[in-house]
């Protein structure tokens, strides 16, 4: 299930080596995840850490779900009504981001058109990606 408005809550204990830190954590909605990549310029992309992190900062707390992110990415790649290029989203390392519909083949086609250099193989990832990492502050 997703969120239908963000939430702040405490980062639960078992999560804070993760974050490294105690404080508050953002579930963020779907839309308010969509309103982020509205501003990913084409021929750019994000990793799903970047959205993490500019979220963290826009709401002033100590981390962001990545659980919730995800689920709310996926939502929107779904969903034909958030008209925003979820596909220019990838995972830290570059790699596609098989949730989405058509899986990573679709995902590849897209940012084929694009322009990007899409390596092949069994975790197929962008080539050179750091490169072309827009800047979301």
């Amino acid at each position: 299930m997703t969120l239908l408005e963000d939430v702040i809550v405490d980062i639960p204990p078992e999560r804070v080596k993760f974050f490294g830190t105690t404080g508050k954590m953002l579930l963020p909605s779907a839309a308010t995840v969509a309103a982020l990549l509205e501003n990913i310029p084409a021929a750019r992309l994000v990793t799903t850490n970047q959205l993490r992190q500019s979220l963290t900062k826009q709401f002033t707390v100590q981390g962001t779900c990545p659980v919730t992110t995800r689920k709310a990415l996926k939502t929107i790649a779904h969903d034909a009504s958030y008209n925003v290029p979820y596909w220019r989203v990838v995972n830290q390392n570059g790699g596609l981001i098989t949730t989405y519909p058509g899986g990573a083949a679709a995902q590849a086609a897209r940012l084929t058109a694009e322009g990007f250099v899409v390596e092949e193989g069994k975790n197929p990832r962008v080539q050179n990606f750091s490169a072309s990492l827009a800047n979301l502050d």
